[in-house]
């Protein structure tokens, strides 16, 4: 299947990020090399892009997409919560900017066999890099019920968790569920009836928390921020596109602990942790498409950006 992904907020993260020409820049999630297309049209043959995606397909797209682009380019199958990894095998040592586009892309939802999808039949999968051994098959039907009901809370933010996860060890009693299928019926299933043909799919929220724990999407992604803040040159912006509140929350407050610097309590009367500010927020307030973009593409209606600078 073709890799084709519109990206969000194209130009406005990109003229955000302020390419210099002879600069190195880091897409971190690659994905169809949306961002990156844009970033290396930007940048002279002095110039460098990292693009680093976990998908095998995402990387075979980009690297169709960018190959006639002047600037040096390394393409990274990684985590980019392993940047100062990567950067340390290329033997760069800091970055003039950098972008994470957050979530899952459109092709890996639109493409079936992935098993993301809860609007068409396939394994259960959910695995951006397929050469993991956690999927969301061996999380369905291994996971305890205490256990996955806390998943289905925590990442998908469903109020009839309990009852999800309840409806799903009741019915592998029988058999194991393989399928997304199987799964988006049993989900259906736990809800009240009036509750079942709301505005969103009964299985959006569950299927959305499968796939945050099968590829361990939030775990250290605060973590991440910082790493890339400290690999930042001066003056050196970081552009950070969230698609749901769980990964926005995260973003502005580990934003807003790197603008802050103190990490003194509010009570004492002068700082003793010797901490200063990294960074400074370029945008207080999350940037959102217009109103072309959401009609243009659904996915963007829910996508934020921020922004922050190196001090």
């Amino acid at each position: 299947m073709e890799f084709k992904h519109i990206s969000v907020l194209l130009e406005k993260s990109v003229d955000l990020l302020e390419v210099k020409a002879d600069g190195v820049y880091v897409d971190g999630t690659l994905g169809g090399g949306g961002h990156s297309s844009l970033i290396c049209s930007r940048l002279s043959e002095h110039g460098c892009l990292i693009g680093i995606d976990r998908d095998d397909a995402a990387l075979s797209a980009s690297s169709v997409r960018l190959k006639d682009f002047k600037c040096e380019k390394h393409l990274c199958r990684d985590n980019f919560f392993n940047i100062k990894g990567v950067l340390k095998e290329l033997g760069i040592g800091s970055i003039d900017g950098a972008i994470l586009d957050l979530g899952v892309s459109s092709p890996q939802l639109d493409n079936a066999e992935r098993g993301f999808s809860y609007n068409s039949d396939a394994r259960l999968d959910m695995r951006m890099d397929r050469r993991a051994a956690l999927d969301a098959y061996t999380v369905v039907n291994t996971y305890d019920e205490k256990r996955l009901s806390d998943i289905i809370f925590r990442y998908g933010e469903e109020r009839f968790a309990k009852r999800v996860a309840r409806a799903i060890c009741r019915e592998r009693e029988t058999g194991a569920i393989e399928t997304t299928t199987q799964l988006s019926e049993i989900i259906k299933s736990a809800f009240p009836p009036s509750a079942r043909f709301a505005d969103k799919h009964p299985a959006k929220r569950t299927f959305q928390a499968i796939r945050i724990e099968v590829n361990g999407e939030l775990d250290g992604l605060d973590t991440a921020i910082c790493d890339f803040a400290e690999v930042l040159k001066p003056g050196g912006r970081l552009a950070v596109i969230t698609f749901h509140s769980l990964e926005d929350r995260i973003v502005k407050r580990a934003f807003a602990d790197l603008a802050k610097g103190c990490t003194c309590p509010k009570d004492f009367p002068i700082c003793v942790c010797g901490q200063t500010p990294s960074v400074r927020l370029v945008n207080g307030k999350p940037i959102t498409a217009d109103r072309l973009e959401t009609e243009a593409n659904f996915r963007a209606h829910s996508a934020k950006l921020r922004v922050v600078e190196k001090l």
